[in-house]
């Protein structure tokens, strides 16, 4: 089945849909949101890309992010996809919302107006490895260490969406 992406103006205006592969290859604005979620300790977990995933493949990354369909939420988005990537449950809040331009490589952009959730989870996990390799919780003081030593670990979105999450928090 191809997946679509839902095209929107930078208010968040319905514009149509896209295949998705068609908007990364010319950057053009889509729905996207991004989960946060911690542990007890208060550290973050992070997913580490499936090796076969089409760009940025092994790499850290928060623990979900991807596109609502056309007619979803984008919390009901983020709540399906984390079932299917992670196997789990979880409550989310969202906590603010903002737009990014990124090159991820092999002439692809993700160019997003991306709502970012944050939850709250301890608990096992049912991972769907043609999504995710594996999974991890770091402090934040250890992974801006990772970060600053090895950016090149982590994907593109990840990056710029940490640095606009330490701006609401």
């Amino acid at each position: 089945m191809e997946e679509k992406v839902v095209l929107v103006t930078e208010k968040d205006e319905v514009l149509g849909l896209m295949e998705k592969m068609q908007a990364h290859e010319n950057g053009i604005l889509h729905r996207a949101f991004s989960v946060f979620l911690y542990n007890s300790k208060g550290e973050m977990l992070l997913q580490k890309r499936a090796a076969e995933k089409y760009h940025s493949p092994n790499q850290w990354t928060n623990a979900c992010c991807s596109h609502p369909r056309m007619e979803e939420t984008y919390e009901q988005a983020a709540k399906r996809r984390i079932k299917e990537e992670l196997g789990i449950d979880c409550e989310l809040e969202e906590k603010f919302w903002f737009i990014y331009k990124a090159d991820v490589g092999q002439n692809l952009w993700e160019h997003e107006l991306d709502h970012v959730f944050v939850g709250n989870y301890e608990g096992e996990f049912n991972l769907n490895k043609e999504e995710v390799a594996e999974v991890r919780y770091i402090s934040l003081e250890n992974l801006n260490i990772e970060l600053e030593n090895n950016p090149e670990n982590f994907t593109e979105w990840f990056k710029i969406i940490l640095e606009e999450y330490k701006h609401h928090f």
